[in-house]
């Protein structure tokens, strides 16, 4: 590799010295060698010139499920790694959604191997309990020994409170971090959309915001009472965001993070009866989103994710009742976000999440490995079915107007470009 990028408009906002400078970046064998205002190429450089070329570190997202082992025809981890790569991000955290799903270091080493010497980086979250019943806590210890960087039954609730707080005591003796999928099951019962207006006009059941919110405040009792780190993944209410600011301000050890969804749609869209638009959580009100939009903005909500979910035809073109949970958003969350909340707000969050997983954040500097995303936050379209990469074809975001194209991608000595 030897590439020269020309006229970068760097947004990073952790390096004043760079952050909204136009530079040349000079990359050589995966190594940053030279950052300055001009530089000639010399020899066989391969020169990189885009139209309103922007760049920062690579991308991060905390929630992306694949469906390798057993649900291949969803998505493989190498075509979801190239459709990761081809959106901008250089490290994902992978959801523990495969079957079998991985309870055991056997599994971890199986997913890390898997995902081996590819652009992106893949790190695995392993299954809190066995076979994720909610009944007996998985080999964590040994899980977290063979890469696994958190415990996650995934969209599942753990209905057992001591066994939360067991696994919360237990991990303090490696530094373990600990999910709690925030839904009561008892007052969600068999809801699929948000409680409300909308779900009541529609006759769908709805799962009502107390559901979430007695989740999250049971869960951060627990926490106050064991100490430990807990992760609460994908949060939809504006209580769940009250709640877990007045935790921190405790000096809890809690993160969470909201998915992009969340805050681009509310449940008005349901009236078209599309089942793309079905997740979980469900999406809420335009107050949940205006809280949740704050709560980025304050830094309570500490990450944002794609929450990227394939899934295949069968599983969301039947009645909506019938349908599944999940919309992809690997390749729409730049797009979406950056016309919500403007490029530097976006990039931050889109850069931001690593440390709370032990995984080193890259730097722009020289003598770095290269690890960058370039872009043109500019560039307005129509998301369409033809832009998505995903063997699954679930996306929410079909027929959105979006703003912001990613140009390539540069980690691990390689390179990968939308051109």
């Amino acid at each position: 590799m030897n590439i020269l990028l020309k006229s970068v408009k760097i947004i990073d906002k952790n390096n004043e010295s760079l952050h909204l400078k136009t530079r040349d970046i000079h990359i050589k064998n995966g190594i940053i060698v030279k950052i300055a205002a001009k530089i000639e190429p010399e020899g066989k450089t391969q020169v990189v010139k885009h139209k309103n070329l922007h760049g920062s570190i690579g991308w991060f997202d905390s929630s992306v499920s694949f469906g390798e082992p057993g649900y291949e025809e969803r998505e493989t981890i190498e075509n979801g790694l190239q459709v990761a790569a081809q959106s901008g991000f250089t490290d994902v955290i992978l959801n523990p959604t495969m079957h079998p799903c991985p309870d055991s270091s056997s599994d971890i080493v199986y997913l890390k191997n898997a995902a081996a010497n590819q652009l992106t980086n893949l790190y695995p979250l392993g299954t809190l309990t066995m076979k994720a019943d909610g009944n007996d806590l998985a080999e964590l210890y040994d899980m977290k020994n063979s890469g696994a960087v958190g415990f996650y039954d995934y969209k599942l609730p753990m209905t057992n409170a001591n066994l939360l707080k067991i696994a919360l005591q237990y991990v303090q003796n490696f530094d373990g971090l600990v999910y709690s999928f925030p839904m009561d099951t008892k007052i969600a019962g068999k809801g699929i959309v948000n409680e409300g207006e909308v779900s009541t006009k529609l006759g769908l059941k709805g799962i009502p915001t107390l559901a979430e919110d007695l989740q999250v405040a049971r869960d951060l009792f627990i926490l106050e009472y064991t100490g430990g780190k807990l992760h609460i993944p994908t949060i939809s209410t504006a209580t769940s965001v009250k709640l877990i600011s007045d935790a921190k301000k405790k000096g809890l050890n809690v993160s969470c993070s909201v998915a992009v969804h969340n805050l681009i749609y509310t449940d008005a869209v349901l009236e078209q009866f599309d089942s793309a638009y079905k997740v979980l959580p469900p999406l809420r009100t335009k107050a949940d989103t205006k809280a949740l939009i704050k709560g980025l903005k304050d830094g309570t909500i500490d990450f944002i994710t794609s929450d990227h979910t394939p899934m295949n035809i069968e599983e969301k073109r039947v009645e909506f009742d019938n349908a599944s949970f999940g919309t992809t958003g690997l390749e729409t969350i730049f797009g979406s976000l950056n016309q919500l909340l403007g490029i530097e707000t976006t990039i931050d969050l889109l850069s931001k999440g690593r440390e709370r997983y032990g995984i080193k954040s890259p730097i722009l500097k020289e003598g770095e490995p290269a690890c960058l995303t370039l872009f043109n936050p500019d560039e307005t379209y129509v998301f369409d079915e033809k832009h998505i990469e995903s063997t699954s074809k679930n996306s929410m975001f079909i027929g959105a107007e979006l703003i912001g194209k990613v140009y390539s991608t540069i980690n691990n000595g390689q390179y990968i470009t939308n051109e």
